[in-house]
């Protein structure tokens, strides 16, 4: 092993920091920028950073079966598209259903 190599736990500590930032960076980039797409489409893909990290990094899917992992990773690129399709849609569907 080469000094240059990080060990696992400092790897999760990394993660876990890194983690940290993007979230106190969202709750604040959510309380302070106007609405908008390229703040949907930012949201967005933080989700998505976020949840594979989670999935590599702590629930060690990593090397689990594969049909679990992909459940499980599709579900953190569904959730930031279903955020996309409320931004997009969401004024046209409030429409439809005041109706």
């Amino acid at each position: 092993m080469s000094g240059i190599e990080m060990s696992h736990d400092r790897k999760l500590t990394f993660a876990w920091l890194f983690l940290l930032v993007l979230t106190l960076g969202g709750g604040y980039l959510g309380e302070t920028a106007e609405p908008g797409m390229a703040i949907t489409l930012i949201v967005a893909a933080v989700i998505a950073i976020k949840g594979r990290m989670v999935i590599n990094h702590f629930m060690e899917l990593r090397d689990a079966n594969q049909r679990i992992r992909r459940l499980v990773t599709a579900y953190f690129y569904v959730l930031p598209a279903m955020v996309i399709a409320v931004d997009l849609f969401g004024p046209w569907l409030s429409r439809l259903t005041s109706i």
